[in-house]
């Protein structure tokens, strides 16, 4: 039995977009399901289920951070069978040619957290990756809506106020972006053997603390969403 979501069996579609706020899980089943029904408050954490162009699609608010995303990912894979899952959320913009509001679609994710230590150990640096057919799919998706997007690795954080961390080097690596929750998805729907995948907007750049506003985080970036959706929905 599921501990944080209280939806009953039947409730929750095999593909499920996960953005991290709450109030952006709302937007989105409003914004683009038809037919949008509520099936989570648990802890605020809400979550619908509705259709899109024909097909069942549920949207739940994970939180912010690897242990949250870890906890709703589990149970949306273990008690409720999803197959699909999608983040669908911000990060900070690092790549040379990265600006603002661009979209990234994570081919993979490094970290600097424990996560990963704690299930290797010291033995392997596990390199959590996304799913190829729902990577592919969203990328021809973004061409055929002429939403341009850069594919490439970003960074799983585990602090977001992180004075320590060395953004340069990151971007000589060819980070495209920070974020705090794609390397937990990943590595989790790869032992579930499901499909994941993050599809993320350019909110803030880290080097030079340009922004936009949180009302805009919470309300635009439709295009991520659209990529995600028709990512979701094409089949191969």
């Amino acid at each position: 039995m599921s501990t944080h979501l209280e939806a009953k069996q039947g409730e929750i579609a095999d593909i499920v977009l996960l953005p991290g706020d709450p109030l952006r899980a709302k937007h989105i089943a409003e914004t683009f399901l038809d037919h949008p029904v509520q099936y989570n408050g648990v802890r605020n954490a809400l979550g619908f289920t509705g259709t899109y162009k024909g097909t069942r699609i549920s949207v739940q608010g994970t939180g912010m951070g690897i242990p949250s995303i870890s906890i709703y990912t589990n149970e949306l894979i273990r008690f409720y069978g999803a197959k699909k899952l999608i983040r669908v959320g911000t990060c900070g913009g690092l790549g040379k040619d990265v600006k603002l509001r661009d979209v990234l679609i994570a081919q993979s994710a490094s970290t600097d957290s424990g996560f990963l230590r704690s299930i290797f150990g010291d033995t392997v640096n596990y390199a959590p990756t996304a799913d190829f057919n729902l990577l592919l799919n969203a990328y021809e998706a973004a061409e055929k809506n002429q939403v341009p997007v850069k594919v490439g690795n970003i960074l799983s954080e585990d602090q977001f106020y992180n004075d320590e961390i060395n953004l340069e080097k990151l971007r000589d690596y060819q980070i495209l972006g920070a974020e705090m929750e794609a390397a937990a998805l990943y590595t989790i729907a790869a032992k579930a053997n499901v499909a994941a995948l993050a599809v993320l907007t350019v909110s803030d750049l880290m080097l030079t603390g340009e922004s936009t506003s949180a009302k805009e985080r919470e309300e635009s970036f439709n295009d991520m969403i659209t990529v995600a959706l028709e990512g979701a929905i094409k089949t191969n």
